[in-house]
């Protein structure tokens, strides 16, 4: 039975030529990316300069040769891509900066999105020395009837969240480890978890987590002994991933899942939530944790949450100020915010975060990202 519901559109499709006779099939992007116009058909013999021009030139390539063949083209295309890249001179401001890097980031994807990959009904791959990718395609497509195309690059991401949620990632604050699905946020960034593990309750006899994603913050909450949690999402694989989650530890009676653009019916003493922290378009599903246009959730946050607050309740924010060193939101934005909702900041806890690229010198943003401290805001309503 197919994943996709009868009301679904159904799946575009690709063409191509191959011995002079006209091809089809069905095509999957999980970015969004619309089939390629042109495509043709590429063997061992593809020479990674001539792949690298037909990318560029938007010419797709539909590979029929050895799979770790492919693979490695597609890392010699890569190369190439990131030679051409034009390092930001120094007069650019880090908006600037962090637009042409996301520029560059889509352009990337787009070219190297360019060599593709036959799949068969079943989730096989048709090619040499091909890996079994069932599994993985499984997880997020559901049952496959007909042949499709995708990319190759796509491919290898869904392959490795795969891997990813085979061992899941373990989180000292929680004792325990969160298995993260494809598409969902992994809780690698440990800090705002920490910040959450560690804060003092206010109550525990109640606490909303606004758009839990996998459920750890929802899951630290309940092993810090609060009662009853009510946890939201919009996204339905998040909420399928938290639901796995929080039974693999064994609080699912503890933690209610609701799917809700933010807040759920009714207060609560604690209402926590760690929203995008990046005012800008997600390119791909994963994005949606990170960059959020207009900071559309941390508004909407911020705006409700006096409503939904228990008498002396608290709001924990939990948000990386990346955005203001990147020169995308300022601090009297937030502030002013905060105000406007009728709240009041009782304390401010922070952590600096420990992942790579706060120490990676060559990354375009490493200003900001060196400077980056993640907070948890306590937040209460404001006394008429």
């Amino acid at each position: 039975m197919s994943n996709h519901p009868a009301s679904a559109p159904a799946l575009p499709t690709i063409e191509w030529q191959a011995g002079g006779q006209p091809r089809r099939a069905q095509w999957r992007s999980e970015r969004g990316a619309p089939p390629p116009r042109r495509v043709v058909l590429a063997d061992d013999t593809l020479k990674a300069d001539a792949a690298y021009r037909l990318a560029c030139e938007g010419t797709a390539m539909l590979w029929q040769g050895d799979y770790h063949n492919a693979r490695q083209l597609l890392q010699a295309m890569t190369r190439r891509v990131q030679r051409g890249r034009r390092s930001p001179s120094d007069d650019k401001s880090l908006a600037e900066r962090f637009h042409l890097h996301r520029q560059a980031q889509a352009q990337q994807a787009r070219t190297l999105g360019m060599l593709l990959v036959p799949v068969s009904a079943g989730h096989h791959i048709p090619l040499r020395r091909a890996p079994e990718v069932a599994g993985a395609c499984t997880a997020v497509f559901g049952a496959a009837e007909a042949d499709y195309v995708m990319s190759l690059r796509e491919l290898l991401g869904l392959v490795g969240a795969w891997q990813w949620r085979l061992k899941g990632v373990d989180v000292p604050a929680l004792g325990g480890r969160i298995v993260p699905h494809y598409g969902v946020f992994s809780p690698i960034r440990g800090e705002y978890v920490d910040l959450v593990a560690q804060a003092p309750l206010p109550a525990t006899t109640r606490a909303f987590d606004i758009g839990t994603g996998s459920g750890v913050l929802a899951a630290v909450l309940a092993r810090r002994g609060v009662e009853q949690v009510v946890a939201t999402d919009m996204d339905p694989r998040a909420l399928a991933c938290a639901a796995d989650n929080l039974a693999q530890l064994g609080l699912a009676s503890r933690v209610a899942l609701v799917e809700a653009d933010l807040f759920p019916e009714g207060r609560a003493p604690l209402v926590v939530c760690n929203p995008p922290w990046v005012p800008a378009r997600p390119s791909a599903l994963i994005e949606a944790a990170v960059y959020d246009p207009d900071s559309r959730m941390l508004r909407g946050f911020l705006a409700g949450l006096a409503d939904h607050l228990a008498p002396g309740g608290e709001g924990w924010l939990i948000l990386s100020d990346l955005a203001e060193h990147l020169g995308l939101r300022t601090r009297e934005d937030l502030l002013g915010w905060i105000d406007a909702a009728g709240l009041a900041v009782r304390e401010r806890h922070e952590i600096r975060p420990r992942h790579g690229k706060a120490r990676d010198a060559d990354d375009p943003l490493h200003a900001a990202r060196a400077a980056e401290l993640t907070a948890l805001w306590r937040l209460v309503a404001r006394a008429a």
